[in-house]
């Protein structure tokens, strides 16, 4: 069985640590930086919605049903974003990786390779995971193209999904990487 408690992950750039509420003027300043609430392949926060986010984020980190992290760059100790752990599955080892959004400025760069890699390494090595999942819209080419770019396999496609903001009703693809790759 799995045991997950909150964490701090450290890379050569990137510092993701637990969320708190006096993250909301950072969180806020990083989902403006492209306005990450008119993103039409997910349902983020916009700017009257952060606090209310954040302390989803708290209330359900307690409940064992995610493990939310604020992404950092360690240079400067700016948040850029936020990714999680979800769906996490105790009994048969395995979690999905999302919820990640980033400061435009900051995207296509090192920021969501490094903090996919240092979440996949903690969830493989230190969990013992036998597999991690990633989920995105069906449509969302540029996420689909960064997900297979960190090898993982496309699994399917869960058809009508999810309710987009527009009324658009979303395909989501998932993908996967296990232990063994």
């Amino acid at each position: 069985m799995l045991t997950i408690e909150p964490t701090t992950l450290v890379g050569r750039y990137i510092i993701l640590r637990p969320p708190s509420i006096e993250d909301i003027d950072g969180l806020s300043i990083a989902a403006r930086d492209g306005e990450i609430w008119n993103n039409r392949f997910s349902l983020f926060p916009n700017l009257n919605e952060i606090e209310k986010y954040i302390q989803e984020m708290l209330d359900l980190s307690s409940k064992d049903s995610i493990l939310p992290f604020i992404t950092i760059l360690k240079s400067s100790n700016t948040i850029l974003g936020t990714t999680r752990y979800l769906n996490i599955d105790y009994e048969n080892h395995r979690l999905e990786i999302g919820h990640t959004w980033i400061a435009k400025s900051w995207r296509k760069k090192y920021v969501n390779t490094e903090s996919k890699f240092l979440m996949l390494q903690y969830a493989f090595e230190k969990l013992a995971c036998i597999a991690v999942e990633i989920r995105t819209d069906v449509l969302n080419t540029v996420s689909r193209q960064a997900i297979q770019r960190l090898g993982a396999k496309q699994d399917g496609i869960l058809r009508h999904h999810k309710i987009m903001r527009d009324g658009r009703i979303r395909d989501t693809v998932c993908y996967s990487i296990i232990k063994p790759e």
